[in-house]
């Protein structure tokens, strides 16, 4: 066997190992051997590679029967740790998490404007910051990527951004001119779906991921990838047009999805209609659970164009899993009834629909978890967060 073929063998089994690992969490050599089908030769010789390099750590398992205690294997979750990064209209949120995906700290900052060298300066400083903090860890930032909401081409251009008003800016560029690390640019929607399939959805080949916050974008998976199109502008359904004539977008056109089913657009007539603009999530909570009429006439209607959204997205894509990202439809009672009474085409095909348990955390862990998979290279990987780590 020629020389590159060997190192190519080895690279193969190391990524299966290592997914395997993270997989199980905890697994003996000889479970090793057994799910990857490697001799035991192999898994010894790689093991203490990942040994050596501190990636992988060594315990024993309790257990009652007689003889010797199983040695464990598990990935080192301190070894190093993956930014993740949400840049949304009003705010950037900043998320580091381990090896594991499990959250470490979460940072919000306020935007005062859309500017973008003030914006570019805050993100700088911020992973500078991040950089110099945990550099002392084995592998200290693994990876930094950032959720954009807007157009993202497949080279990692930012094409468009409808609430910054930002057009062929690259982001990514003028950041590691300034960081000696590399960065990593992604649509926001994007990275919701791939969060959702990472750490929630473990087994659904086809899922549809909507965040519906400032604007309403949509991240798809097909067979297990995420759809991008030829340019990487797959997934804006934000701005389809569900009322001809309709309400004027800053994308230019007039009477998109967005302008109608997300989040923002329903706070705004919430606020007009109740003649306070600082009325936020609590208050609305507390409408709902008065069935303060006003509140459920704007909230029904919300749901009647989610679902004309959906009957479009299920008849073009078919797809298996459906998630909504929403804090309004979380609190809303029998939301996925109410939603699925809506769809009444008798050629609509799906399996399930859910709101999303990551909340507005989605994208950023989305963001950490794509750190994590390029800096372990596998080509898939399943991750496991406990509820309590999404209160961070």
């Amino acid at each position: 066997m020629a020389t590159g073929d060997a190192a190519y063998i080895k690279s193969i089994n190391r990524r299966l190992i290592i997914s395997k690992i993270i997989e199980a969490g905890m697994i003996s050599r000889a479970d090793l051997s057994k799910i990857t089908k490697l001799t035991r030769a192999t898994i010894s010789v790689q093991v203490a590679d990942l040994l050596e390099e501190e990636l992988i750590v060594e315990s024993q398992q309790e257990h009652n029967s007689v003889g010797r205690k199983p040695i464990m294997l598990s990935i080192n979750l301190k070894a190093g740790y993956a930014l993740g990064i949400d840049l949304d209209h009003k705010h950037i949120t900043f998320t580091l998490s381990d090896l594991g995906g499990n959250p470490v700290s979460t940072d919000i900052i306020e935007l005062k404007n859309s500017s973008y060298n003030d914006i570019l300066n805050i993100l700088i400083a911020k992973i500078k910051q991040y950089d110099d903090e945990y550099s002392e860890s084995r592998f200290g930032i693994v990876g930094v990527v950032i959720g954009i909401h807007g157009t993202v081409s497949k080279n990692e251009i930012i094409n468009f951004i409808p609430q910054h008003k930002w057009k062929d800016k690259n982001l990514k560029e003028d950041l590691e001119k300034e960081l000696n690390m590399q960065i990593h640019i992604e649509n926001n929607a994007n990275l919701c779906s791939f969060a959702e399939r990472v750490f929630k959805h473990h087994h659904s080949e086809n899922l549809v991921s909507i965040s519906m916050y400032s604007g309403i974008g949509l991240g798809v998976l097909i067979n297990g990838e995420l759809l991008k199109g030829y340019h990487g502008y797959a997934g804006e359904m934000g701005h389809m047009i569900i009322v001809p004539d309709g309400r004027p977008c800053n994308c230019g056109n007039s009477g998109c999805w967005e302008l109608y089913a997300s989040e923002a657009s329903i706070l705004q007539q919430l606020r007009e209609l109740h003649s306070n603009q600082n009325l936020a999530y609590k208050d609305v909570h507390t409408f709902i659970a008065d069935q303060n009429q006003v509140t459920c006439d704007v909230l029904d209607s919300f749901i009647k164009y989610v679902a004309i959204g959906l009957n479009n997205i299920i008849n073009l894509l078919n797809p298996e899993t459906i998630v909504l990202n929403s804090e309004l439809l979380k609190m809303y009672p029998d939301v996925i009834k109410k939603i699925e009474s809506n769809l009444t085409s008798s050629i609509s095909n799906y399996h399930e629909i859910l709101i999303s348990d990551l909340g507005k955390q989605a994208a950023a862990l989305g963001a950490c978890a794509l750190a994590i998979k390029s800096f372990l290279d596998v080509p898939d990987i399943r991750l496991t967060i406990e509820e309590h780590n999404l209160a961070l």
